[in-house]
């Protein structure tokens, strides 16, 4: 929905609901895709949110529901009767329900329970004791599985009378007796074999499954590697218990790599969004960061005073201190992003970090004669020091590329190696460990090249 038609959408909304015309803000409902009416909702005000919600049929209302902001579920089960919430959680997927149940607080996680079935209520809180962000806590309970010796008759008959119940029909899966994986076969199989072929005559056993406890980093991994839609988890006996679907794995990518851009600009992750997180809490997310970082970059100060001398017997080389500590801090950035982002699609492994301490030095030599020799034509041009105060300048940018290149490239490797997220080696890191090098390079070679401060 474009933002012009959804504040138009939204004010109409408004306006009916105070003029009670309940059947035009149904209808008006109706016309909208649910993951767009989830987000009017998100801007309603709660009154106006539970009384349009109670409009919506069941099967639509359930599914608005699913694409709602934890804080807006909470507020419409807060406003909604006993009866009208088991209708909902009659209504949503499996994993939706689990993904709800696992954002609310205690009090209404209780009412939650209290009003589902007894054996739906055995089955959450059997997922609710997986380990969080576990292959576990994915799955869906709501699939299709087809018995290996049942014929592909009898199979479209088990289709056909349970596929609404189901989040996924395209893939089915199938077990033995005793509920063994045995493999998968595709609706598109099933419907162009022969009526009396048996199910294991055409499964494919060719497929990929994890277990119940597996990372959801790793479900995720292997979704982007074989491309997969959905994936079966078994137990430590290979029994199928459940199957992650694409639409889950598309949410942990999206928190994954929302994680990541945090850690990169030195935040500490954060459950909720931005505008809805208070000021304490993201200045809490932040200040330890900035805390470390402010320690690690005293030595800087250090080595500035070690060589004191150097800058009193020529003030000058200190206006060019931000220059080198700047570029210097963005080369190292620049192969930390590449390497990280190489990491995280699976492109680079750890084993391949003298391939990348090859690369990144060609690279360097390369950046740094360029960045050295447009420096040394604006040191004489422009600013007009002399020739060896500008080769010392320039030979200090050339090695601060080059060390900054090779530690970006690797730290992330060493980062990985030592089970650490390679993102904790991004931009902020990078530069306090660069800012250090650079300034120690540009005073050793100051003193040798000039004379100065020995």
């Amino acid at each position: 929905m474009q933002v012009k038609d959804f504040y138009k959408t939204l004010e109409d909304l408004g306006r009916m609901v105070e003029e009670r015309q309940f059947s035009q803000a149904r209808t008006l409902l109706l016309d909208e895709n649910p993951v767009d009416i989830a987000e009017l909702f998100e801007e309603m005000p709660e009154n106006t949110l539970v009384l349009l919600f109670r409009l919506m049929p069941k099967e639509t209302a359930s599914e608005v529901f699913s694409h709602l902001d934890s804080d807006v579920q909470q507020r419409i089960v807060e406003g909604v009767t006993d009866k009208e919430l088991a209708t909902i959680l009659d209504e949503l997927f499996f994993d939706d329900t689990v993904d709800f149940i696992e954002e609310m607080p205690a009090n209404l996680v209780k009412r939650v329970l209290k009003n589902t079935d007894p054996t739906t209520r055995r089955l959450i809180n059997q997922v609710l004791k997986y380990p969080e962000d576990s292959a576990g806590s994915l799955m869906t309970l709501e699939f299709m599985e087809l018995k290996k010796d049942e014929t592909v008759a009898q199979a479209i008959v088990d289709i056909r009378r349970n596929s609404l119940e189901k989040e996924t029909i395209e893939t089915c899966f199938v077990t033995s007796a005793t509920r063994v994986l045995e493999g998968t076969v595709t609706l598109q199989n099933i419907l162009t074999s022969r009526d009396d072929t048996t199910i294991q005559e055409i499964v494919d056993k060719d497929i990929f499954s994890v277990g119940t406890t597996e990372d959801q980093s790793v479900v995720a991994d292997l979704f982007k590697k074989y491309e997969l839609l959905s994936m079966p988890v078994v137990d430590s006996e290979n029994r199928l218990v459940g199957v992650i679907t694409i639409d889950d794995v598309l949410d942990v990518i999206e928190e994954e790599n929302s994680e990541d851009i945090y850690i990169m600009g030195a935040v500490t992750p954060s459950e909720d969004s931005y505008l809805k997180s208070s000021v304490f809490e993201l200045a809490k997310h932040r200040i330890l960061w900035l805390l470390v970082l402010m320690i690690s970059a005293s030595i800087t100060g250090f080595i500035i005073r070690r060589f004191d001398e150097v800058l009193s017997s020529m003030v000058l080389l200190a206006a060019y201190i931000p220059m080198l500590m700047d570029t210097g801090g963005n080369a190292g950035s620049q192969s930390a992003t590449m390497i990280i982002r190489g990491l995280a699609l699976g492109e680079i492994k750890t084993r391949d970090a003298f391939k990348i301490i090859r690369k990144e030095f060609a690279i360097s030599l390369l950046v740094g004669s360029v960045l050295a020799m447009v420096n040394l034509g604006k040191l004489l041009l422009l600013d007009r020091v002399s020739l060896m105060v500008a080769v010392t300048i320039c030979i200090s940018l050339f090695c601060t590329v080059i060390v900054a290149k090779i530690c970006g490239g690797l730290l992330p490797i060493l980062a990985e190696k030592c089970k650490v997220d390679p993102a904790i080696m991004a931009s902020p890191l990078i530069t306090t460990i660069v800012d250090a090098v650079s300034l120690t390079i540009y005073f050793v070679l100051a003193t040798a090249i000039l004379h100065i401060g020995g």
